[in-house]
C-alpha cells in the first residue's frame, strides 16, 4: 500500500464517528518504522514522505485534530533523524507561499500549524539560512497578517475594523517564532534584522501585550542604535559659507555618470537609525514646524544673508512645480523645495523691512541690492513661483506680520517682473494680471520726504515704474489702475526720455546729483533701450583714434576707442538688473565683434556690471562668446581680451561661481594647441599666466586633466606648480573626499609623465604627506642637466660673444636660427645669463628676442628651466664659499621700475573704484619684444609686470623652504605694495601662514600680514601687540578668543532663528563692538554684510570673518596646546557659568555677550562649540593633535573614568545628551559638551583630515570600564557612515573600536568593576548596522550585505572577545555555519579566501 495512502487512512479514522479509534500518537512511530522496511530506495521514501507531509499540511491546517498529529509525526520523525529540519523547514515554507495565491480561505490557520511546526524546528540545531529563511517568512506573514480583513472590510466600508481571532493568534504564533530566532541566549538571527526589516505600524497591530513588547523593544533598541549614528547637536550642523570647502555628509551609492552632477549635501535628514538621507522626495515630505524644516530653513535664511555661489544655489535647487512639464525624476544630495525658498524669502524681507523701518543709520539699501540680486536669479532659474510669493506676502501684509511703510518691496517686485512676463503669458494669463493687481496695491506715494540719496529718489518714483511696466503687459489693468495716477506715470517716463537725450546733468555721468542719478535708475525700469543707449554714449564720448606703430603698415593699422573714465560702481549698481543684461550684451558686441578696440574704460565697465552682479549676469565666458562670436577665438584681438579680462578682472569671480576648474580646462586646450607653434608668444604666455592662477586658486583636490586619462599636454610651468597647488591645497585644506586619494596617484603620473623635474628634499619636507610619498623616489637628473651645460658651455658661450654683445651684427641672428643645434639652442637664456654678470645692458636684448620670438614657446619654456638649473648651481657654489645669497633679479631697478609704472597705469588694487582714466601702456614697453613683435592690438590690463604677480607668493614659498627667511622678508618689504594686486593675496596670506605654521619667525609673520590693507579686514586691534610679543608669556588672554569666538556666532554660524530681531520687536544689528580691556578681541564694526564685488578674495562676508580668525590663530606666538586649551576652557568647562560670570572675562560685561550674540545664556554657549568646532577644522593639523589630547583629558577628569566601577555605563548616556537640550535642563557636563565639541569639529573636517582621530581613543586606552568605552562609541561612531566611501579610513577607525571593546569585554581583560554582555547590546546592534552600512555604501537597505573583507577583519577580532560577547557578534563572520549573512551570500565566503 503506498505510503500517502496509509497516512490517509489514519487521518480520516481520527475523525470518523462511531467507529474504532485508531491507534495512539505513539503507535505511529512503531507502525512507521516497520512500513520502512518494504521500500529499497530509502532516499527516495524520504522525499516522498516530506513532500506527503507538505502536501497534508496544506490540506488539513483547518482540521485541528489533523493539524495537531501532523505537528506530532513530523516531530517523532525528525527525532530519529529521518526528517532534516532544515531541508523540511525551507520546502515548507516555500510551498506555504505558493499555496497562499490558491488558497482563499484559512491562511490564518496555516500560518499558525506552520509556525508550530517551526516551533519544534528551532528546538533542533538548524543552520543559519534555514533561521534567516524562517525569519524573513515570518516578516512577510506579519506584514499580511491582516489582509483578508482588509479586504473584507473594503467591501463594507461602515463596518469598524475588529480582527478574528483566528488571524490574532496566527499573529502571535509568528511572534512567537520571531522571538525565539532573535533571543539573545541562542542568537539564531541577530535582534539587529528585527530593527532594519520594520513590523507593520503599530496602528494595524492589535491592542495586546504580545504586539507591545515587541513593538516596544524595536523602539527602544532603534531609538539606542540611532544615538550612535547620530553627533550631538547635529541639528545645529548647517553649512556657514564661511568655507567652500564641501563636505559630504555620508557616501551615497550611485553610479559614476551620476556622480558628474551630483547635487551638495548642505543638510541632511536623519532616518529612524540617524543615518543621513538625502533628495528632493524626502524635503517634500518634511512638515513645517519639524526639527528638519526648522534646519533647512536656517541653511536657506543663512544663504539668502551671505548669497554664496550660483553653483552652490542650482546644486540644492528644485523648480518650483509651476516650472516642471512633467515629473522630475529623484536628486541626489539634500535639495530644497520651492516652499522652503518661498519662506525664506518672505522671512528676508521682512527682516530688510525691519532693518530700513526701524534703524535708519544703517545703509540697508546695499542689504537690498544684494538681496534682490539673489531674487532675481532664484526667478530666473526657476526655484521660486513668484505668483505664490506674492499671494504669501500679501497674506503676511495683510496679517500685519509686514509692516510696508516704503516702497522697496514694489522695487524688488520690479526687479524681477521681465522674468515673470514669460512664463505668465504661457500659461495662465489671469492669473497674472490678478498678481499684478496685488503688486499694485503696496504701492506708498508720497512715504518719503528724504531726498537726500539717489534711492530715495527712485522709490519715490518706482510705482509709476511698475505702474508702466505692467500696462506694457497687460492692457486690462488700465480699468484698475486710476486713471490720474497712468497720466502721471506716463508724464514722467516723457520727462525721464527728455532728460536722458536733452539734460546736461545727465551727459556728465561723474558729476551726476543724487537726484539725476536716481531719476537715472528709475529710467532703466521703464525704458531699458534708452538707458542702455545713454551708457554707451558716455563711454564713447572721447571718439577713435587709428592705432599707429612703428612695426606697422598703414594698411595694418586698427580703430580705437579713445580713453573715458569708467562708469563708477555706485551708479551700476542701481540700475534694474534686466538693464544690466542687455548693457552687458551690447558692450560685448563692441568688445568681441572686432570692429573696434574697445577703451579700457568699457571693459572695466564691463567687469564691473559682472562683479556686482554675479548670480544675474554670470555666464562662463568661453562657450557662451563662442556661440556668440563663432570665430573669435581665431581672431587674435578678441582671444586676447579674453583672456586678459579672465586673468586680470574675473579671476576671483570664476573662483566665487565655482567655475575656476572648468575655465582652466579650456584654457589648457589653447596652450596644448600653441605650444609647439612658433613665433605666437604672446596668446600663449597670457594663457599660461591665467592658468597659473586658476591653479593657485583652487582650494580643493582637482584633476590635472578632465578627462583623467593619459599624459597632461601643458607646459612644464604648468606640471611644476599643479604640484605645488596640490601640496598647498592638501596641507592646508585637506582632501574633501577619500575617492580623491585613490585619484592622486595616477593624477601625479600623469603630470610627471612629460617633467624631468625633481623636488629637493628641502621642498618635500614641507609636502603633505600624500604628495610627499609619491614623489620622493623620483630620480634627482640636475645633476644631468648640470653635466649637459657643462659640455654645451664652451659652445654656448662663443655662441652668445658673437650674438648678444651690444654691437652685434644682426645679420647672425638668422645664420644662429638656422645652424645651432637643438643641445646648443637650449642653453641660450643661460649663456646670455653668464654674460650679463648682473648687468642687462650689456646684452643685445633685441637679438636675443629675435632668437626667442622664432621658436615655439615650449622651446623657450626649455631654454627658461635649463637657466634656472644653472642659476641655482652658481648660487649653490656661492653658498659652499659662504658668499651671502643674493636676489639681484627681484631688486634690479628696470624691474621695480617697470612695477612702479604698472601700478601708475592701473590706478588701485581694487579696480573697481578706481574713479580716473586707466593709462593704456605701449605693447612693447608692457610685454616686450620678445611678446609683442608683429602684434597689432594694444595691450588692455597686461603687462610683464602684471604676470610677475603670481610668480613673487611663489618664490617666497622657495626661500622659506630654503630656509632663506631674510631674503624672503626682503622681497615682501620690497614687494608689500605691488602684492596686494594680486588677486588671491588675501588666500595668499591664510595659506602661507597655515603651510609654514611653527616655522616662520616672528618678524617675517609680521612682514607677511602687512600684505594685507588691516584697515579693510576686521583685524583685532590688539593683534598686532601679541605677534610682536617677544615671549609667549604674553599670548592672548581668555576673553581675546571669547570674543573671535562671538565674531564667528554673530557673522559666520547659521543663526537658530531670525536673530534680527531683539527684544520687543526691536532690530539688533549684528556687530563686535564689545567694550573690552586692551588686551580684548576684535572690535571691529562692520555694519551689515558686505557684497562680493568688496571681498572678491575669499568671496563672501562669512568667508571673511572666518579666515581673518584663521588668521589670527595662525599668527599668535603662543603654542598650538595653549590655544586649544584656552579655547577648550571657554566652551567646555560649564561655557552658561563663564558666560554668566564676568569675572572670568576680566572686563566682558555679561550682558554686553549675550546683547551682541542676540542669544540667550542657555542658547549661547552651544553656539560657540559650532564656532569653536567650525574654527578649528579650518586651522592646520598640529592644532587637531592637541584637540586630541585636550579632549583625552576632559573625559580623564570626568567621574566617569576616575570612578568608572561605580558606574552601569546607561548613566554616562545622560552625561552624553544634546547641549542645546542639557543646556535648557542645566544639566551640561565637561564630558558632553567636549564630545559635541569634537562632533562639531569632525563635521566641518574634510575626510583626509578624520585619519587623526584614533589619537583621542589612544589617549584613552587602556579603557577599564564600561562608561568609558560608552564615550569612546559616542565620540567615535558617527564617523563610521561618514567615512563608508573609504575602506583604510573605515577599517581603521572599526578596529580602534574593536580593540577598546577588547579592553572590557576581552578575553584576558580586567574592568573595574563586572560587566555584561547584555550591557552594551546597543552597541552589538550598532556594529551589525555600520557593517552592513558600508557593504550598501550607504543608508541600510533589505538588500544590503556586509563586505567580505570586512566580515574577514572582524572575525580575527571576535576571537579576542570572551565568548558571551563573541555569540552576540557570531553573524559577523564568514562562517556559513554561524552567520546568517555568510549563508544566504556564498560569495562573501569566496571574496574573504
Amino acid at each position: 500500500m503506498p505510503i500517502g495512502l496509509v497516512y490517509r487512512n489514519k487521518l480520516q479514522k481520527c475523525v470518523s464517528a462511531n467507529v474504532v479509534l485508531p491507534p495512539c500518537n505513539e503507535q505511529f512511530l512503531v507502525d512507521f518504522q516497520q512500513l520502512l522496511y518494504q521500500f529499497s530506495d530509502q532516499e527516495q521514501l524520504r522525499l516522498m514522505v516530506e513532500s506527503v507531509l507538505i502536501s497534508l499540511v496544506i490540506q488539513c491546517s483547518n482540521h485541528a485534530p489533523r493539524a495537531e498529529f501532523l505537528v506530532y509525526a513530523i516531530q517523532r520523525l525528525c527525532s530519529i533523524g529521518y526528517i532534516n529540519f532544515d531541508t523540511f523547514l525551507m520546502s515548507l515554507l516555500s510551498s506555504v507561499t505558493a499555496a497562499k495565491s490558491s488558497i482563499c480561505q484559512g491562511i490564518s490557520n496555516l500560518h499558525q500549524l506552520s509556525c508550530k511546526i517551526i516551533l519544534n524546528g528551532l528546538k533542533f540545531d538548524l543552520k543559519p539560512a534555514t533561521h534567516a529563511e524562517i525569519f524573513y517568512h515570518m516578516l512577510n506573514w506579519l506584514e499580511k497578517w491582516d489582509q483578508g480583513q482588509q479586504e473584507r472590510n473594503e467591501s463594507n466600508s461602515m463596518r469598524s475594523w475588529n480582527p478574528d481571532r483566528s488571524a490574532i493568534v496566527c499573529l502571535h504564533s509568528c511572534l512567537d517564532v520571531i522571538w525565539l530566532l532573535v533571543e539573545d541566549d541562542k542568537g539564531r538571527v541577530p535582534f539587529y534584522e528585527l530593527l532594519r526589516n520594520c513590523l507593520p505600524s503599530i496602528e494595524r497591530l492589535p491592542d495586546d501585550m504580545e504586539s507591545f513588547t515587541i513593538i516596544l523593544e524595536i523602539h527602544k533598541r532603534r531609538d539606542m542604535l540611532a544615538m550612535h549614528m547620530q553627533m550631538l547637536d547635529q541639528h545645529l550642523h548647517c553649512p556657514s559659507f564661511g568655507t567652500t570647502r564641501c563636505i559630504p555628509q555620508a557616501m551615497t551609492n550611485i553610479a559614476t555618470h551620476q556622480a558628474k552632477t551630483t547635487r551638495y549635501s548642505p543638510i541632511t535628514y536623519p532616518s529612524v537609525f540617524g543615518e543621513p538621507l538625502h533628495g528632493e522626495e524626502l524635503a517634500d515630505i518634511i512638515g513645517k514646524g519639524t526639527l528638519d524644516w526648522d534646519r533647512a530653513m536656517r541653511c536657506i535664511r543663512h544663504a539668502m544673508r551671505n548669497t554664496p555661489s550660483p553653483d552652490w544655489w542650482r546644486r540644492v535647487l528644485v523648480l518650483a512645480p509651476c516650472y516642471q512639464k512633467q515629473p522630475h525624476a529623484p536628486a541626489f544630495g539634500a535639495v530644497f523645495t520651492s516652499e522652503m525658498i518661498c519662506e525664506a524669502g518672505l522671512d528676508r524681507v521682512a527682516e530688510l523691512l525691519k532693518l530700513t523701518n526701524s534703524v535708519p543709520d544703517v545703509d540697508s539699501w546695499h542689504e537690498w541690492l544684494r538681496f534682490a540680486e539673489l531674487f532675481h536669479f532664484l526667478i530666473r532659474c526657476g526655484a521660486l513661483d513668484v505668483y505664490d510669493f506674492v499671494d504669501k506676502l500679501m497674506a503676511r501684509h495683510a496679517d500685519h506680520q509686514l509692516v510696508i511703510k516704503t516702497n522697496h518691496v514694489t522695487w524688488l517686485l520690479t526687479q524681477i517682473q521681465h522674468e515673470n512676463v514669460l512664463h505668465a503669458s504661457s500659461t495662465n494669463p489671469k492669473k497674472a494680471e490678478t498678481a499684478a493687481s496685488k503688486m499694485l496695491s503696496l504701492h506708498k506715494e508720497g512715504t518719503s520726504s528724504d531726498h537726500s540719496s539717489p534711492e530715495s529718489i527712485l522709490l519715490e518714483y518706482i510705482s509709476s515704474c511698475q505702474t508702466l511696466q505692467l500696462l506694457s503687459q497687460y492692457t486690462a489693468l488700465r480699468g484698475v489702475i486710476n486713471a490720474e495716477h497712468i497720466h502721471k506715470a506716463e508724464q514722467q517716463k516723457i520727462e525721464w526720455l527728455r532728460q536722458a537725450s536733452e539734460g546736461e546733468s545727465m551727459i556728465d555721468y561723474l558729476n551726476m546729483d543724487d537726484r539725476s542719478t536716481g531719476m537715472f535708475w528709475a529710467l532703466s525700469y521703464v525704458s531699458e533701450p534708452h538707458a542702455c543707449d545713454t551708457v554707451i554714449s558716455w563711454l564713447k564720448l572721447g571718439g577713435t583714434e587709428l592705432l599707429s606703430a612703428s612695426h606697422l603698415q598703414s594698411s595694418d593699422r586698427i580703430t580705437m576707442m579713445r580713453e573715458v573714465v569708467p562708469v563708477p560702481v555706485s551708479l551700476l549698481s542701481g540700475l534694474s538688473l534686466h538693464m544690466r543684461v542687455i548693457l552687458a550684451s551690447q558692450l560685448e558686441e563692441t568688445m568681441f565683434s572686432g570692429k573696434v578696440v574697445a577703451s579700457i574704460a568699457l571693459v572695466e565697465t564691463y567687469a564691473r556690471l559682472f562683479l556686482i552682479a554675479p548670480h544675474s549676469l554670470f555666464r562662463t565666458h568661453f562657450s557662451h562668446l563662442t556661440i556668440r562670436y563663432p570665430s573669435m577665438l581665431r581672431e587674435p584681438g578678441p582671444s586676447l581680451l579674453l583672456l586678459e579680462l579672465l586673468n586680470y578682472r574675473f579671476l576671483s569671480l570664476y573662483r566665487y561661481v565655482g567655475k575656476n576648474k572648468t575655465l582652466m580646462y579650456d584654457t589648457t586646450k589653447i596652450i596644448a594647441c600653441l605650444k609647439r607653434k612658433r613665433g605666437d608668444h604672446r596668446t600663449f604666455r597670457l594663457a599660461e599666466n591665467l592658468c597659473i592662477n586658476l591653479l593657485l586658486s583652487l582650494k580643493e583636490f582637482f584633476a590635472a586633466k578632465k578627462d583623467q586619462e593619459g599624459p597632461t599636454d601643458i607646459t612644464e610651468t604648468l606640471n611644476r606648480i599643479t604640484i605645488m597647488s596640490l601640496a598647498i591645497a592638501i596641507k592646508t585644506r585637506g582632501v574633501t573626499d577619500a575617492d580623491h586619494l585613490l585619484h592622486l596617484p595616477p593624477m601625479i603620473e600623469q603630470i610627471l609623465a612629460t617633467s624631468q623635474h625633481t623636488w629637493s628634499e628641502k621642498t618635500l619636507r614641507h609636502f603633505p604627506s600624500l604628495l610627499r610619498n609619491n614623489l620622493i623616489g623620483r630620480t634627482d637628473k640636475r645633476g644631468i642637466a648640470i653635466q649637459a651645460w657643462k659640455q654645451a658651455e664652451k659652445t654656448v658661450i662663443n655662441q652668445c660673444t658673437q650674438l648678444l654683445p651690444p654691437d652685434a651684427d644682426p645679420s647672425y641672428v638668422e645664420t644662429y636660427i638656422s645652424h645651432s643645434f637643438p643641445q646648443h639652442r637650449q642653453y641660450l637664456c643661460a649663456g646670455a645669463w653668464i654674460l650679463m654678470h648682473d648687468h642687462p645692458e650689456d646684452i643685445n636684448s633685441a637679438n636675443l628676442a629675435l632668437v626667442l620670438r622664432e621658436i615655439s614657446p615650449e622651446e623657450v619654456t626649455a631654454n627658461i628651466y635649463n637657466l634656472v638649473d644653472v642659476i641655482f648651481h652658481h648660487l649653490q657654489m656661492e653658498l659652499q664659499r659662504q658668499q651671502p645669497l643674493q636676489v639681484s633679479l627681484l631688486e634690479s631697478p628696470v624691474l621695480q621700475e617697470k612695477i612702479k609704472v604698472y601700478i601708475d597705469n592701473c590706478g588701485g588694487p581694487e579696480h573697481w573704484l578706481f574713479s580716473g582714466t586707466f593709462k593704456r601702456g605701449e605693447l612693447q614697453k608692457a610685454l616686450g619684444n620678445h611678446s609683442s613683435w608683429k602684434e597689432r592690438f594694444p595691450p588692455f590690463f597686461d603687462d610683464i609686470a602684471a604676470r610677475l604677480l603670481p610668480v613673487i607668493p611663489l618664490i617666497i614659498y622657495r626661500l622659506i623652504e630654503n630656509e632663506a627667511m631674510d631674503a624672503a622678508d626682503r622681497v615682501l618689504q620690497l614687494y608689500s605694495t605691488f602684492v596686494q594686486y594680486y588677486p588671491l593675496h588675501f588666500t595668499f596670506v591664510r595659506d602661507i601662514l597655515s603651510y609654514f605654521y611653527d616655522y616662520l619667525p616672528r618678524k617675517l609673520i609680521l612682514r607677511i600680514l602687512n600684505v594685507l590693507n588691516f584697515k579693510k579686514i576686521p583685524f583685532s586691534k590688539c593683534l598686532l601687540l601679541h605677534v610682536n610679543a617677544s615671549n609667549a608669556v604674553t599670548s592672548p588672554p581668555l576673553e581675546y578668543f571669547t570674543v573671535l569666538l562671538l565674531g564667528i556666532v554673530n557673522n559666520v554660524i547659521p543663526p537658530l532663528n531670525n536673530l534680527i530681531y531683539g527684544p520687543g520687536g526691536d532690530v539688533r544689528v549684528p556687530d563686535n563692538n564689545i567694550p573690552m580691556s586692551s588686551q580684548a578681541g576684535p572690535s571691529f564694526a562692520f555694519k551689515g554684510r558686505k557684497a562680493f564685488y568688496q571681498i572678491p578674495d575669499p568671496g563672501t562676508y562669512a568667508q571673511l570673518i572666518l579666515e581673518t580668525a584663521v588668521i589670527e590663530i595662525l599668527s599668535l606666538p603662543g603654542p598650538a596646546s595653549y590655544i586649544i586649551s584656552t579655547l577648550v576652557q571657554i566652551v567646555v568647562y560649564k561655557p552658561p557659568t563663564l558666560i554668566q560670570t564676568s569675572n572670568c572675562l576680566h572686563g566682558i560685561s555679561p550682558s554686553n555677550l549675550l546683547s551682541q550674540s542676540g542669544y540667550t545664556s542657555q542658547q549661547l554657549p552651544c553656539m560657540l562649540i559650532q564656532a569653536c568646532g567650525l574654527l578649528l577644522a579650518q586651522l592646520p593639523q598640529e592644532f587637531h593633535a592637541q584637540l586630541y589630547t585636550k579632549a583625552a583629558q576632559v573625559i580623564k577628569d570626568s567621574w566617569w573614568f576616575v570612578d568608572g566601577a561605580a558606574s552601569t555605563g546607561f548613566d554616562v548616556s545622560y552625561a552624553l545628551q544634546d547641549p542645546t537640550q542639557a543646556s535648557n535642563d542645566n544639566t551640561c557636563t565637561p564630558v558632553g559638551n567636549v564630545v559635541s565639541l569634537l562632533h562639531s569639529f569632525f563635521s566641518n573636517l574634510p575626510q583626509e583630515w578624520l585619519e587623526g582621530t584614533n589619537l583621542i581613543i589612544e589617549h584613552l586606552r587602556p579603557v577599564k570600564s564600561i562608561a568609558v568605552l560608552r564615550i569612546v562609541f559616542r565620540i567615535m561612531s558617527p564617523l563610521l557612515p561618514r567615512v563608508a566611501n573609504s575602506r583604510s579610513l573605515f577599517t581603521k577607525m572599526l578596529l580602534m573600536l574593536l580593540n577598546v571593546l577588547v579592553d572590557v569585554f576581552g578575553k584576558d581583560s580586567q574592568p573595574s568593576s563586572p560587566v555584561e554582555a547584555a550591557d552594551i547590546i546597543d552597541i552589538i546592534d550598532f556594529l551589525h548596522h555600520i557593517i552592513l552600512y558600508e557593504g550598501q555604501g550607504g543608508p541600510v537597505e533589505a538588500t544590503s550585505k556586509p563586505r567580505a573583507e570586512t566580515l574577514a577583519m572582524f572575525e580575527k577580532m571576535l576571537e579576542k572577545l570572551r565568548p558571551d560577547v563573541q555569540h552576540l557578534l557570531s553573524h559577523l563572520k564568514t562562517d556559513v555555519n554561524s552567520s546568517i549573512y555568510a549563508a544566504t551570500h556564498p560569495e562573501l565566503v569566496q571574496n574573504a579566501m
